[in-house]
């Protein structure tokens, strides 16, 4: 049989981690995808553990606080979750093109060659010796310095020192989120030249993503469309053509056996890499959202049904338990109904407290 829309839909769960539990620590998550989009920090913790069996938020906190996760802006630009070892050459890599992409944004915040020099400088004073300070105190540093820091400029002046790997996530601080320096953070790595990071980086993406287009593999690495094709000529017979209603869909082939049916319902975050890393969400396999579905931003949250995007939640946290509403667009099937029940508990054993859902009517 001919693979269809189906059939793209079904492999992508499986790539992605969600049909099955196939991961067994969040950093295993975050390198199997390459890097996982976390500017939602409380989204994407659950990103990671719905990938995981048995493992609560505050496990995933501990290992981001150890520096076993590290949070960066490395693509697009947005903050990513990327593994130690893999940061500097995904961010020799990417770090460029980001850069060349908001130039306008930092001539525009008068941050020229000799503003991003003293903040570097400024930055590394501050940091040295393992000391982790949040961008509060960062800016406090640059100030003394001697330069401003008004509006927008910390944070791109933050961004710039990120891109240029000069800092990357330090432990939180309490709820506050720190920065350190890179060099004193991570250990020096095996370096990669441009042409084997665009490999690495590119099967990365088809293994973990696939079947996907070469327009989406541009889209979520934020490379031009020639670097993600000359990556995608690299692999050779490593990735294998598939057409589909008229476009081709590239993957790297995986030899699966039989396995438990996946579950139907999935409570994805609202930049899941199972939503967010595809340029054509429209396409076969994709996540559409119905007409409308924009006016429900007070339910930031995806309700996927057999790998189609069917409806939003939101979560209500308290000390007493959390509280899942689900908005689907129709009506639940029994089993769906069910489905929805055993994800909600498994979202509550994650965060460490008794859970409850409440399915609104459709169109409410």
């Amino acid at each position: 049989m001919a693979p269809d829309a189906a059939w793209l839909t079904r492999k992508r769960l499986d790539n992605q981690g969600l049909s099955r539990i196939r991961f067994r620590s969040a950093p295993e998550v975050v390198r199997w995808f390459g890097a996982a989009q976390s500017q939602d920090f409380a989204g994407a913790m659950w990103a990671l553990g719905q990938r995981l069996e048995g493992v609560t938020v505050t496990e995933i906190e501990r290992a981001f606080d150890a520096g076993e996760i590290l949070r960066t802006h490395v693509m697009r630009p947005t903050w990513h979750f990327v593994a130690p070892e893999d940061i500097r050459w995904l961010l020799q890599l990417t770090g460029p093109r980001v850069l060349a992409l908001s130039a306008y944004y930092f001539r525009k915040n008068g941050l020229d060659d000799r503003a991003v020099r003293r903040s570097r400088a400024a930055i590394e004073r501050a940091l040295r010796g393992g000391r982790h300070l949040t961008r509060t105190e960062l800016g406090a540093a640059i100030r003394k310095a001697g330069i401003d820091h008004d509006g927008e400029r910390l944070g791109n002046i933050v961004m710039h020192a990120e891109l240029n790997a000069v800092i990357c996530s330090g432990p939180r601080r309490g709820k506050q989120f720190t920065y350190a320096l890179l060099e004193e953070r991570v250990p020096q790595e095996r370096v990669r030249d441009r042409e084997q990071a665009l490999e690495e980086l590119t099967i990365r993406y088809f293994t973990s993503h696939g079947p996907a287009t070469v327009r989406d593999f541009s889209w979520w690495s934020g490379l031009s469309m020639k670097d993600a094709r000359a990556g995608l000529a690299m692999l050779g017979q490593k990735v294998e053509r598939v057409a589909i209603e008229g476009l081709d869909y590239w993957v790297v082939p995986s030899r699966t056996g039989r396995r438990a049916p996946a579950p139907l319902v999935h409570l994805l975050p609202n930049y899941d890499e199972g939503l967010i890393a595809y340029k054509d969400r429209d396409m076969p396999g994709g996540l559409p959202a119905p007409a409308g579905a924009a006016r429900h931003g007070n339910f930031p949250h995806h309700l996927v049904i057999e790998g189609r995007l069917l409806g939003r939640w939101r979560r209500n946290l308290t000390a007493r338990g959390v509280a899942v509403d689900a908005l689907p667009y129709r009506a639940l099937t029994r089993a769906e109904a069910r489905s929805l029940d055993t994800m909600v508990a498994r979202h509550g054993e994650f965060m460490g407290v008794p859970a409850r859902s409440v399915v609104l009517e459709p169109g409410a």
